[in-house]
């Protein structure tokens, strides 16, 4: 049985379009969030927030010829979404013709919608997010050595995401989301250290146990106290999976159709060739079942695709949007993500390097000196030059063990070489959206003391 309100809502984004139309525009699309969450904060075993949100936002891009604007708003009122229409036409008369401007023909749009197992009814009671958040937080505090808490968190929402154009398109996808973090300090006076853990699941019943959570924060923040500056050389660096898929994300911004057609980026002239080890493949995949960022259809209308982005070191394509596609004389990917105040924009899925096939302690086993990072701070690579510098924390390798920890280091590099000596593990965990393995780096310059 169809859900009538779903029906309802897309019924009155057909109305928005065809005021639009009826106010000159010649083509035009819209976007609707309709999303709720509910958090809560506790520190110390007492409530510190609780907050509700609940949001609509409509989005109206109109098109006249070449000509186009986006105009936004959270009133459903008839008279008001007339106005809207009527203001964004009139917009779009006014600001410079773009070439590359306009929403997708009928037969590039999505025609099939996959089952991505994306939404979670379940409501979970006020009460019970305390209770949760109560736990990671005990937990934390009960490991040797945590002296304070920061607090907990949890949190859950739901969003629905519709999308309709004048092209006959019209679709929506349901979501949700439940998260646990906490956070803890270990030591006293000027020897404290901070550290934190959290999960975040599409579905409730994949979210870690809040003991699981505030133990490994609680550990974190111990192991991290008392550090040292770490030594001025070039090591192999080890990147453990919290800060591992920083290197991948930089890529992904240098692959995006946007960058590539301003000739912003290192990669621009790089398609089918090798800026990788021979070992190393990513993958986009908007399918992924329960995934971060799976979506049956982009934020155009357009079936996204499941690719190797890098296949064994190779680079095989772009992330494109129809605007970056039709500048670089190809097809869009189904990459675009829209907002309801901006045009679409090209971004990677579920976004991962594939697990190599030795463990993290395999992987630092013949390291006689070397540097395992846990945290990293200030600005990444550059994706137009390649230079990369960035501050970082975590444990000094020694004959192949983690040892003690250092802390305000900076590793220095550039990202074309880095990418092309990455070593994976094998412990994959699809945690972020963009994720990879625990990777080792040969040949970094590290710098501290």
């Amino acid at each position: 049985m169809a859900d009538t309100s779903k029906e309802k809502t897309l019924e009155l984004l057909q109305d928005i379009l065809k005021s639009a139309k009826g106010f000159g525009a010649t083509a035009a699309d819209v976007v609707l969030s309709d999303s709720s969450s509910v958090s809560v904060s506790r520190r110390l075993g007492k409530q510190e927030s609780l907050r509700r949100s609940e949001e609509a936002d409509i989005g109206l891009r109109v098109f006249v010829g070449k000509r186009s604007a986006i105009v936004s708003t959270s009133d459903r009122a008839p008279d008001a979404l007339s106005a809207v229409a009527e203001r964004a036409v009139a917009m779009a008369k006014n600001v410079p013709e773009d070439p590359f401007a306009g929403i997708a023909d009928p037969s590039e749009t999505a025609k099939a919608f996959p089952e991505l197992d994306l939404y979670d009814p379940r409501e979970i009671s006020v009460e019970a997010m305390n209770e949760y958040a109560d736990r990671a937080e005990q937990a934390a505090r009960a490991v040797k050595g945590v002296t304070n808490s920061d607090g907990a968190e949890f949190g859950c929402g739901k969003d629905v995401s519709y999308y309709a154009a004048s092209n006959g398109f019209a679709g929506y996808y349901e979501s949700s989301g439940f998260s646990l973090s906490t956070s803890v300090i270990a030591g006293k006076d000027t020897a404290m250290e901070t550290d934190y853990d959290f999960d975040s699941t599409a579905f409730f019943e994949d979210l870690s146990d809040p003991e699981a959570i505030g133990r490994s924060a609680g550990e974190r923040a111990v192991r991290a106290l008392n550090p040292k500056k770490g030594p001025t050389k070039q090591v192999p660096v080890v990147f453990d999976r919290r800060t591992s898929g920083g290197l991948i994300g930089a890529m992904a911004g240098g692959i995006s159709g946007m960058a590539v057609a301003r000739g912003t980026t290192l990669l621009k002239d790089q398609m089918g060739k090798q800026v990788f080890s021979s070992g190393i493949t990513i993958i986009d995949d908007p399918f992924l079942k329960r995934g971060h960022r799976s979506r049956a259809f982009d934020g155009e209308g357009i079936a996204p695709q499941k690719r190797a982005i890098i296949d064994k070191g190779v680079l095989t394509g772009w992330l494109l949007d129809l605007a970056s596609a039709r500048q670089l004389g190809l097809t869009s990917t189904g990459n675009a993500v829209r907002s309801s105040g901006g045009p679409p924009m090209p971004r990677a899925a579920n976004f991962y390097m594939q697990p190599g096939e030795v463990t993290p302690e395999e992987l630092i086993a013949d390291i006689e000196e070397g540097f395992f990072v846990t945290q990293m701070m200030g600005g990444g690579g550059n994706i137009v030059t390649g230079d990369y510098s960035r501050g970082a924390r975590g444990f000094w390798i020694e004959k192949g063990k983690i040892t003690y920890p250092v802390s305000e280091m900076t590793i220095a590099g550039n990202l074309k070489d880095m990418w092309m000596h990455i070593s994976p593990a094998n412990d994959l965990q699809m945690k972020y959206g963009i994720d990879a393995p625990t990777l080792r780096i040969d040949g970094l310059m590290v710098a501290g003391a």
